[in-house]
């Protein structure tokens, strides 16, 4: 369990951080391309609001995905990583001016529309620079998923794509405008999903509105199934990399692609979720009425996952080895919901010792705050680790 992580360096190192094991990373990596690979015109990308840590951008650059962006900021940070805006796709409800700008400037491969109105902005937007944008529908397939109710993105209730039945005359609309192409359909049902079946009943509604199309003679170039794919939270040391091979499989057998035409993936979670921890210091132990708590110096401010969607994560005692006893770890913010965990066994924790969290490498560094005006967390690779 503690073989994992260089502890003796952690020790002069300011807690709370993050620790990326690159070499887990690069494992990860390494099975996505043989498992895409496996498959002919299958394009993953990867999505940058799971962690945008710019050592980690780069091995992601490195092992050859494109990227899935959100804001004009992930674009930024791509290019700088050095994706190639040629793989670059750009979804979100809420794109600014300048953030289409950045992305016609740069030619990026397409936009993931997401309304009518956008559709015209952008086509408003590249008249003005003389240029011809992609662009892809978000389709709302009014698919359900098995996930917590704030990561679902598929459901017609949702704020995410364009209605089922506005497909076609949005199409039709794109057709008759001189700055657009409409290149695609995107689609994306949620997230941290493990049940297989949800993305059965995806391509289920896929292949029916790929026939819808057909009738109406229109061809699609390009499908883009989002990502969705979940981690093993409860045992990220026996199941440090996500079932692939299942995920593509999937995609294989049940979505009847056309001849020639390219299916994109964007995956986040998956890709980086397992190969980090938040490194934090015990501060105290503190016994109450009914239980003891272990305080530590890391907050929701440093992984707000847990306050937010009542997340778990594996917490482990990476400096004890004495016998297990139960604490709830909370942080130091001034808020009833800064708890990590509930009655949880740890080797018996006393002030000083490190403590693990683990699979925090999505969705952990990306959305820290400064509340209670803390510093921002720091991330750190294993890389960095053998420079200290």
């Amino acid at each position: 369990m503690k073989g994992q992580f260089p502890v003796e360096k952690f020790q002069d190192i300011r807690t709370p951080f993050y620790y990326y094991d690159t070499e887990l990373l690069r494992t990860t990596l390494r099975t996505i391309n043989e498992e895409a690979g496996r498959h002919e015109n299958f394009f993953v990308h990867y999505a940058v609001k799971a962690n945008a840590n710019p050592s980690v951008l780069l091995i992601i650059r490195e092992a050859g995905l494109g990227v899935d962006c959100v804001s004009g900021g992930e674009i930024e940070a791509a290019i700088k990583a050095g994706f190639n805006p040629s793989g670059i796709v750009y979804a979100g409800v809420g794109k600014s001016d300048w953030e289409i700008n950045l992305g016609l400037d740069n030619n990026i491969f397409c936009f993931n529309v997401e309304s009518l109105a956008e559709l015209e902005v952008i086509n408003q937007l590249a008249k003005a620079k003389g240029k011809t944008a992609n662009v892809a529908f978000r389709i709302n397939p009014n698919v359900g998923a098995h996930t917590h109710a704030n990561i679902t993105t598929g459901l017609a209730e949702n704020k995410f794509g364009i209605a089922m039945r506005d497909m076609v005359p949005v199409i039709r609309k794109a057709e008759k405008m001189e700055n657009v192409k409409f290149v695609g359909l995107h689609f994306h049902i949620g997230s941290q999903i493990l049940d297989m079946g949800d993305f059965v009943a995806l391509c289920n509604r896929v292949n029916e509105l790929q026939e819808e199309l057909e009738r109406e003679h229109i061809n699609v170039e390009n499908i883009n199934v989002g990502g969705g794919l979940g981690i093993d939270y409860e045992h990220p040391n026996r199941v440090p990399v996500p079932d692939f091979k299942a995920y593509f499989d999937t995609y294989s057998r049940h979505l009847r692609l056309r001849p020639g035409q390219k299916l994109h993936f964007e995956l986040g979670r998956s890709v980086v979720a397992q190969c980090g921890s938040l490194i934090t210091r015990t501060l105290y132990i503190k016994q109450g009425e009914v239980k003891k708590f272990a305080i530590v110096d890391a907050g929701m401010t440093d992984l707000i996952r847990p306050a937010l969607y009542q997340a778990y994560h594996k917490i482990e005692n990476i400096t004890s080895d004495a016998p297990l006893e139960t604490y709830d770890v909370v942080g130091p913010i001034c808020e009833s919901s800064d708890v990590f965990a509930k009655q949880i066994e740890l080797n018996k924790t006393s002030r000083g010792d490190l403590i693990a969290i683990r699979s925090a490498g999505a969705y952990g560094e990306i959305m820290a705050s400064q509340y209670n005006c803390r510093p921002m967390p720091k991330g750190y690779t294993t890389e960095d680790m053998n420079r200290f």
